[in-house]
C-alpha cells in the first residue's frame, strides 16, 4: 500500500503550487488553493455534524467510518465531495443518478449514509427514500437551477461552505482510509468495493514514479507533480463510474487540470468537442462506441478547423470497445492522438492495455494473471486453457458487509492474494492475454462455449452495422444457439444481409459461434453511460422465440 493518501497530498501539491488552475466547469475556474479552501469547508462541515472514521474494522468487509453518498451529475461538486470526504476521513461513495425510488433504497439500506450530498433536480426522488430510512442523515442539496425546494431539514450546499470555516481539521488521513466504489450491477445487485485509498493511489489511480515504483514520500511526489507537464483531462464519462472518477483524481495527483464538461445530463457531441477546443484538453477517457461513434459523426461534418484539438494527445477509452471502424475514422480525424483501450473493473482497477485495433490481445499491467478454471492455480504462458482474468498488488479489501461474496471474488492461490472478477481470459505464449468477456455472458451452444464478446467484437467491424450485442437463446437442438441483436448504420445502404452478415462472421469465427439469427432494431445498444444494454437486447432475443434459425454448426 502507498504510504500516500488522497487529501494530503491534495493538499501539499496545493501548498507548492497554489495559483496553478485544478477545476474547471463552464465559467467556473479554481485554483489549487480555491479547491483546498472549499474542500476544507466542506469537511468542516462532515466533520461539525460529527462524521468521520469511528473505529478500526475487524473483518476486511467492515467499514469503520460514516459514509459520503454522492448524488450528483458530474461538476465541480462532486468533485469536491470526494476530496473533503477524505479530509474529514469518511468513506465517499458513488449514486447512480438514473436509480428510481426503489434502487435508491436498495443502495441506502446496504450502503447506510450517514451523509448525502445531491443535485436539486434529485430531491424529488430522494425525498421519499429518506423518509424510509432508519435515520435521517445530513442533507446537502446542491442548486442546479432547477428550481428545486431544499428538503426537511437539508442544507443548502454553498451556504453551509460559506459558514465553515477554511481552517484544516484536527484529523489527519490515513492511507487506510477507506474509498467505496459501487458496481453497477450488471452481474448481480450493486455491490460496495472497499478500497484503501493507499491502494488505489498506487493502482487504478498510478501514482508512481516513472519507473512503476510507489514514491517513498510525499515530498516526492509533490515534486514529480510540480515538475512534469500538467494533463489537463476532459472528464466526459459519469462520475459516478470508476473509469470517470479514476481519471479526475489520477489527473489531481499529477497536478493536472480537471475540466468537467459543459453539458453533464447527457452526451452533446458539438458541446463536448467544444469544450475541448476552447480548454486545450490533453486527455480525454471514452466509454466505447457509445461516445466515440456520435463524436467521430460530428468531427467528419464540421467544417475543417471548427474544433481545434491538436493539443489532445490521448483518449483512453475503457468499460465498453471502440470498433475497428470507429477507431479508424477517429485516428484519420486525430491522427496526432492515441486510443488506448483499458480493461478492468471496480474490484480490479485496469488490468491490462491495448493501442491497437480492437481484436488485438492486451498487454497485462503489473499484478495482472490468469488464473485456472477452478482458480486453483496460476497459468503459465502458452497453456491452452481458458481461465480468469486476475489482479494482485494493490486491490480492494472486500465488498460491504458481504463475507460470501468477498470469498468468491477474492482469492489466495501460491500465498498470493488476486481477485477475480469474472473476466474468461486465455494467457498466450508471448505474455500477451486474450479476453472474452464475463462468464454471464458466456453461452453452451451444444457443448461449447461462444464468448459473446468475442463474437460482438467481429459483428462492429464489418460494414454497415453500428451496434452489436450477442446472446444466447434457448434450443432444443443446441441447448443454447448464439443469436445477435443488431443496429445497423442508417448511412449504409443497401443494408447488408443475414447471408452476408453471416459470411462476415465465418472470415473470423469458428462455425460453432456464427450467430444463428440476426435481430435487428433501431434502438440503441448502448446504455447513456456507454455500457452495453443487455436488458433490451435479451427482451428483443425473448420476442424472437419461435423464429426459425440456420442450422449449419
Amino acid at each position: 500500500m502507498s504510504p500516500l493518501d488522497l487529501a494530503s497530498l491534495h493538499e501539499a501539491i496545493a501548498a507548492a503550487m497554489p495559483d496553478r488552475e485544478c477545476l474547471v466547469w463552464r465559467d467556473r475556474r479554481y485554483t489549487w488553493q480555491q479547491v483546498t479552501d472549499r474542500t476544507r469547508r466542506l469537511a468542516r462541515v462532515l466533520h461539525d455534524h460529527g462524521l468521520g472514521r469511528r473505529d478500526v474494522a475487524t473483518e476486511p468487509w467492515e467499514s469503520p467510518h460514516d459514509h459520503l453518498a454522492l448524488y450528483l451529475y458530474n461538476g465541480p461538486e462532486y468533485l469536491e465531495g470526494l476530496l473533503a470526504a477524505h479530509k474529514a476521513r469518511v468513506a465517499p461513495f458513488n449514486v447512480n443518478y438514473r436509480y428510481v425510488g426503489d434502487e435508491l433504497a436498495y443502495l441506502f439500506g446496504d450502503a447506510k449514509p450517514a451523509a448525502i450530498i445531491y443535485h436539486a433536480r434529485f430531491a424529488e426522488t430522494l425525498g421519499p427514500v429518506v423518509e424510509r430510512m432508519g435515520r435521517t442523515p445530513l442533507l446537502l442539496q446542491v442548486d442546479d437551477g432547477s428550481g428545486a425546494e431544499l428538503l426537511p431539514g437539508a442544507l443548502d450546499y454553498e451556504a453551509a461552505l460559506a459558514a465553515a470555516s477554511p481552517d484544516p481539521l484536527p484529523v489527519q488521513p490515513d492511507p487506510s482510509d477507506l474509498h467505496i466504489l459501487y458496481t453497477g450491477g450488471t452481474t448481480g445487485m450493486p455491490k460496495g468495493v472497499l478500497w484503501r485509498i493507499g491502494d488505489l493511489m498506487t493502482g487504478p489511480l498510478g501514482v508512481l514514479r516513472r519507473d512503476g515504483r510507489p514514491f517513498a514520500s510525499i515530498e516526492e511526489a509533490v515534486e514529480s507533480a510540480r515538475t512534469r507537464p500538467p494533463v489537463r483531462a476532459l472528464v466526459a464519462p459519469p462520475l459516478m463510474h470508476g473509469g470517470g472518477t479514476w481519471t479526475s483524481l489520477s489527473t489531481w495527483c499529477g497536478g493536472g487540470v480537471v475540466v468537467i464538461p459543459d453539458r453533464v445530463d447527457r452526451l452533446d457531441p458539438p458541446s463536448l468537442l467544444a469544450c475541448a477546443a476552447r480548454e486545450r484538453v490533453t486527455r480525454m477517457p471514452l466509454v466505447g462506441d457509445a461516445f466515440a461513434r456520435p463524436l467521430v459523426e460530428e468531427l467528419e461534418r464540421a467544417e475543417p478547423g471548427t474544433y481545434d484539438l491538436s493539443a489532445l494527445r490521448t483518449i483512453i477509452n475503457s468499460a465498453a470497445a471502440i470498433s475497428p471502424g470507429v477507431r479508424e475514422r477517429m485516428l484519420r480525424q486525430l491522427p496526432h492522438t492515441r486510443i488506448v483501450d483499458l480493461l478492468g473493473s471496480s474490484e480490479s482497477g485496469f488490468q491490462v492495455a491495448r493501442q491497437a485495433a480492437g481484436s488485438e490481445p492486451f498487454l497485462p499491467s503489473p499484478g495482472t494473471a490468469v488464473v485456472s478454471d477452478d482458480r486453483t492455480r496460476i497459468l503459465t504462458p502458452g497453456e491452452d486453457e481458458v481461465g480468469w482474468l486476475a489482479k494482485g498488488g494493490a486491490i480492494p479489501l472486500a465488498y460491504l458487509g458481504d463475507p460470501d461474496k468477498t470469498a468468491q471474488t477474492f482469492v489466495t492461490i501460491d500465498g498470493r492474494r488476486l481477485v477475480v472478477a469474472g473476466d474468461r481470459a486465455r494467457l498466450l505464449a508471448d505474455g500477451r492475454i486474450e479476453v472474452y468477456g464475463r462468464e454471464a455472458t458466456t453461452i453452451n451452444s451444444g457443448g461449447e462455449k461462444v464468448y459473446a464478446e468475442e463474437v460482438e467484437v467481429v459483428l462492429r467491424g464489418l460494414p454497415g452495422v453500428a451496434e452489436a450485442l450477442v446472446l444466447g437463446r434457448p434450443s432444443e437442438r443446441w441447448g443454447q444457439e448464439v443469436v445477435a441483436v443488431i443496429r445497423m448504420d442508417p448511412a449504409v445502404t443497401p443494408e447488408p444481409t443475414d447471408a452476408e452478415l453471416r459470411a462476415g462472421c465465418a472470415a473470423h469465427l469458428a462455425g460453432y459461434k456464427i450467430p444463428k439469427a440476426f435481430l435487428r432494431t433501431t434502438e440503441s445498444l448502448r446504455l447513456p453511460n456507454g455500457k452495453a444494454d443487455y436488458a433490451t437486447a435479451r427482451a428483443i432475443v425473448a420476442a424472437s422465440a419461435g423464429r426459425p434459425v440456420a442450422a449449419e454448426r
